[in-house]
């Protein structure tokens, strides 16, 4: 059996019809019905009952037509599998990643990409939790740097580290003794938040954490980014909480980041791509990357 039989067969079970099948193949017809006689005859099966009006598949004709559709989505799949390793090799390398995960880390591993990939260009796209998700699986973004959770079966997730909060506040020498005194402090305080609609589970936990603290938060300004959360509460334009792991990335900043009483309410840093993604600077990154956690 030679896969131009396959093709034969299945492009006329697709269309039940002989000769539309094979101007669909931009052959004639009669060498179109040999082919598929020669199929028949080598299977030792027929594959479609034909009269003078209709072609319909037999049960046989049905079996291989879903294996048939099988091994042609099998042969699409390596051919872009294939695609991406050449690109791999002198394309693009399309890495998201959120604000507050940007530190020493990833800069390290870009700068050593090309000595490893001479041809391969970065692209780094600072985007929220839930368009990296989508643009994984769209092919958009070939790995990601997130914050769970990530609800997708199409896409492979690589835990980093656990990430708890902290308040972050301008800078003070003031000490609190307990989570009262601290839950008095910040119920009396503005709020910086990232904004609802763009990150949203990350809104949710820093609104439940003041809840469990026993306040509602006075949110007065939500910002896109860590950055300019942190800048605003630089300013003393109000108190954020944040993920902890952002405080080495601002430690000459005049901020202090205050410790919160313990509670099961953190946030998890992970890297996603495709599970097939065989682009091999792509491979090379995320080993790498996650070494060094």
């Amino acid at each position: 059996m030679e896969l131009r039989h396959l093709l034969y067969f299945k492009t006329v079970a697709e269309e039940l019809h002989f000769r539309k099948a094979a101007g669909k193949l931009y052959i004639s017809q009669p060498p179109l019905s040999r082919q598929i006689k020669e199929l028949e005859e080598e299977l030792g099966v027929q594959l479609f009952e034909r009269n003078n009006k209709r072609v319909l598949l037999t049960p046989a004709g049905e079996y291989l037509k879903k294996e048939a559709e099988k091994i042609f989505a099998q042969l699409e799949e390596s051919r872009q599998v294939i695609k991406q390793i050449q690109a791999g090799v002198n394309g693009k390398l399309r890495i998201g990643y959120i604000s507050s995960t940007w530190h020493h880390q990833l800069v390290n591993v870009l700068k050593e990409i090309p000595e490893v990939f001479p041809y391969v260009k970065t692209k780094l796209y600072e985007v929220p939790t839930a368009k990296q998700i989508k643009a994984l699986e769209e092919g958009k973004l070939d790995i990601g740097i997130l914050r769970t959770p990530v609800a997708s079966e199409k896409l492979q997730i690589i835990p980093l580290f656990i990430d708890p909060f902290v308040v972050a506040v301008q800078k003070t020498e003031q000490v609190f003794s307990g989570s009262e005194e601290l839950k008095d402090f910040l119920s009396g305080q503005h709020f910086i938040f990232f904004n609802r609609d763009y990150a949203p589970d990350y809104h949710r936990k820093l609104v439940e954490i003041c809840q469990r603290l026993g306040f509602t938060p006075d949110i007065t300004h939500e910002a896109n980014n860590v950055h300019s959360i942190l800048r605003l509460v630089e300013s003393g334009l109000g108190v954020s909480i944040v993920p902890q792991s952002v405080r080495q990335q601002y430690a000459q900043a005049n901020l202090s980041f205050i410790e919160l009483p313990p509670m099961p309410i953190t946030t998890e840093v992970v890297i996603a791509c495709k599970a097939e993604n065989q682009h091999p600077a792509a491979k090379w990154f995320i080993e790498k990357y996650c070494g060094l956690f």
